[in-house]
């Protein structure tokens, strides 16, 4: 089965339609799939609904297809460093479903794993629990009730995360912190493509230091990225 191709436009070919639900990796501008997203901001698919832990900045990552107003609904847990993410979501122009960084990292694997849905504490008593089915369960000391809401699991049209490197059958390591979101979203997504730095010989990796098995990755690139820093914070002297 070829997974490897040449060009970002050439993995997407086929794949996007106007409406669909992606799953992007990253977090802030660490690990994030930016030939992919430039890819698709060029095919020009709009009404998009982006599953993400934020939106990159104004001119970067996900930024990119704000500007472009192609995304219709946003699914992230920070939104604070993209100006053009808060001034159409202020406008009303744009959706926003807040979730907790850490059930939308589990909502992305429990989407993976093909669980529709699974309870937390996370967010009980909170404008995040209004709408959801509340359910107590006896966790608390001596077995008593605990109060849990229910999150879906997220089934995405297409996945799009970017490694290190992977090998050619796609089983993918990701360098030190771009190991973020990038594993949850490349299982939920019913499509994956898989940008890296290098693709490596197929058995070339150590099979233990594997992070995303080939399994979930459908198609594979490889490119060149750029390294930006989002905050830089340097000392005086």
């Amino acid at each position: 089965m070829k997974k490897i191709y040449g060009s970002a436009a050439e993995a997407l070919d086929g794949l996007m339609f106007d409406g669909m639900t992606i799953a992007a990796g990253g977090f802030g501008l660490c690990g994030i799939p930016e030939l992919l997203i430039a890819a698709i901001r060029d095919i020009g698919t709009k009404d998009l609904t982006v599953a993400s832990n934020n939106a990159g900045v104004d001119d970067f990552g996900l930024g990119v297809l704000l500007q472009t107003r192609q995304v219709k609904k946003m699914i992230s847990s920070y939104v604070g460093e993209n100006a053009e993410f808060m001034r159409q979501y202020l406008a009303g122009e744009l959706e926003l479903e807040f979730n907790p960084q850490g059930t939308l990292a589990e909502r992305m694997r429990a989407g993976g794993a093909g669980i529709p849905g699974f309870y937390t504490k996370t967010g009980v008593g909170t404008v995040i629990a209004d709408g959801k089915e509340h359910k107590d369960f006896p966790t608390g000391p001596e077995g008593a009730a605990e109060t849990y809401i229910m999150e879906k699991g997220i089934f995405a049209d297409l996945a799009i995360v970017k490694a290190w490197k992977a090998d050619a059958t796609g089983n993918a390591i990701f360098r030190k912190t771009a190991r973020n979101f990038n594993p949850p979203a490349a299982m939920c997504g019913r499509v994956c493509v898989l940008e890296v730095e290098e693709i490596v010989p197929t058995g070339s990796l150590d099979p233990d230091h594997i992070h995303l098995p080939g399994i979930y990755v459908h198609r594979l690139i490889q490119g060149d990225h750029e390294k930006r820093i989002e905050q830089r914070t340097i000392s005086e002297g």
